[in-house]
């Protein structure tokens, strides 16, 4: 039974000593970052696709009136993939900087010693981290601009619907996809807009409903990455003047300890000089 009760504790302790090497921080903002990033690509993906499908269907029946824009959704649908394949890397070697700067690990691993390379990469990641996030605040902000364009949308559609506004002709109210984007989709495009029924049956379609929602919640997804690369910028900064901080005070024990080595050398020389002459 004492045996049985020893293995447990010590299963115990060590499973509380593993735990309190986690970098919960870390961990927090991975699993944001991996989050904003997933609904940012996949949300955003479908949503361009469905974007062009409505666009064919109902503002742009001619390819070639809108081919600059089948080959601008297809680079940006690349740049999805490459985002989603970098972050993915990026937010597993955060985590484990994360793990090998955390003081907990550094307790389990009691040889751990800060070189002048560690300080230098954690401080290439607070500066690539820091980059990053500029540019994310820049996505963010691109993708907004659909939801932009389809909240007029389905706003001019609910207003064609709403007893109160007391609209004399609906066939006057248009949606003209050219203006927004006309060096995308080109002025001479057929027919480049719609107007009164035919807009309201393009906002009671599959393809609007859908992408509607997908931009928002890729918008938000681009957001929560803003966030998770802030979190992380905060979490690195700490970590580095942590490493910074260790180096110095190893620095001062080494001196100290070799300021002592010096002294306790110079004693037994001095002793063994009194021997010499007692000799």
């Amino acid at each position: 039974l004492q045996d049985t009760k020893y293995t447990k504790r010590g299963c115990l302790d060590c499973c509380i000593k593993c735990l309190g090497g986690v970098p919960y921080a870390s961990l927090v903002a991975t699993i944001l970052c991996f989050s904003g990033v997933a609904l940012f690509c996949g949300c955003g993906h479908v949503a361009l696709t469905g974007t062009v499908t409505m666009l064919e269907n109902h503002f742009s029946r001619i390819t070639s009136d809108h081919a600059t824009l089948i080959d601008v959704v297809q680079i940006l649908q690349y740049i999805i993939y490459g985002i989603a394949s970098f972050f993915f890397l990026y937010g597993i070697i955060l985590l484990a900087e994360g793990f090998y700067t955390t003081s907990a690990v550094k307790e389990m691993h009691s040889e751990f010693k800060t070189t002048v390379c560690g300080r230098c990469i954690s401080a290439m990641f607070v500066f690539l981290t820091y980059i990053l996030g500029l540019a994310w605040l820049g996505i963010f902000g691109f993708s907004a601009v659909p939801v932009f364009l389809f909240y007029n949308m389905w706003t001019t559609c609910a207003a064609m619907k709403s007893p109160i506004a007391n609209l004399t002709s609906v066939d006057n109210i248009c949606v003209d996809v050219r203006q927004y984007v006309p060096r995308v989709i080109p002025w001479n495009a057929d027919p480049g807009k719609a107007c009164g029924q035919t807009l309201a049956d393009i906002c009671n379609t599959s393809e609007f409903y859908l992408s509607y929602h997908l931009y928002i919640v890729a918008c938000a997804g681009a957001g929560a990455t803003v966030i998770a690369l802030i979190h992380y910028l905060m979490i690195l900064s700490a970590n580095w003047a942590y490493l910074k901080g260790a180096c110095q005070q190893t620095h001062a024990y080494q001196d100290i300890k070799t300021k002592d080595d010096a002294e306790l050398q110079d004693v037994q020389s001095r002793s063994k000089e009194g021997l010499n002459s007692y000799s």
